[in-house]
């Protein structure tokens, strides 16, 4: 893909350019430790991750209403609560725990890759989560969107179509003048559908032992960082 084509950047956030996996684990341990909880900090973050697909398919699939992804995190954090022994958690706990996800930081390469990418390119997020968790991100983290779109934006969620197209769509280009940026085949399938360019950040240490291949599709770029990104697009 010539870098000429391209006008905007979209960018898959979770694992792609924050960490999910040592944040909430952090997170969790600092607000449930002094209550007494002795558990395995990493095993909760995956427990409650695994519940993030489960919980949008009911609403891809139309069994339920659209919801911020906040409502959803704060919905299913309460169905694994028992199997760590912490049903008896109060509301404020519950609260506290819900926003560990707008306390993410990011990996080392993204806030200057972002910079450097932003001197060329429109450039925004295209996350599952909603507005408020983006911009909290955005602060702890020093990064600067142009915009913010994906879900809450669409009313929906990714992978689904409507949910690229409305990124695209929203600065007034055409799919093609897009690069959707993610570290998840899934993601990048979704929006290659949609006529979108794709581009794959490798993030192996995103959940050690079981983080996503590389995907076998056709890319436009495969990079190693988003520093490697703003190299090959010639920002």
């Amino acid at each position: 893909m010539a870098a000429a084509g391209v006008k905007a950047l979209f960018f898959d956030v979770f694992g792609t350019l924050v960490d999910w996996r040592g944040g909430v684990a952090r997170e969790a341990q600092t607000i449930l430790e002094p209550l007494g909880a002795s558990l395995d900090w990493f095993a909760f973050a995956d427990a409650w991750r695994d519940q993030y697909q489960p919980a949008m398919e009911e609403v891809r699939a139309g069994r339920a209403p659209y919801a911020k992804l906040d409502v959803l995190h704060r919905q299913r954090l309460q169905r694994i609560l028992p199997r760590f022994g912490l049903q008896d958690l109060g509301a404020a706990e519950l609260d506290q725990l819900t926003l560990a996800w707008h306390r993410l930081d990011a990996w080392p390469d993204v806030r200057p890759g972002l910079a450097k990418l932003r001197r060329r390119f429109l450039i925004a997020p295209v996350s599952n989560g909603n507005i408020a968790l983006m911009a909290d991100l955005a602060r702890r983290n020093d990064i600067r969107w142009d915009a913010i779109l994906g879900a809450e934006h669409a009313r929906d969620f990714k992978p689904q179509g409507a949910v690229y197209l409305a990124a695209a769509d929203a600065f007034n280009l055409s799919p093609e003048e897009c690069l959707m940026c993610a570290a998840h085949s899934s993601d990048l399938e979704a929006a290659a559908a949609c006529g979108l360019g794709v581009a794959y950040i490798s993030r192996p240490e995103e959940r050690p032992g079981s983080s996503a291949p590389a995907p076998s599709m056709p890319l436009h770029l495969s990079v190693r960082s988003v520093l490697e990104l703003a190299q090959q697009l010639g920002a």
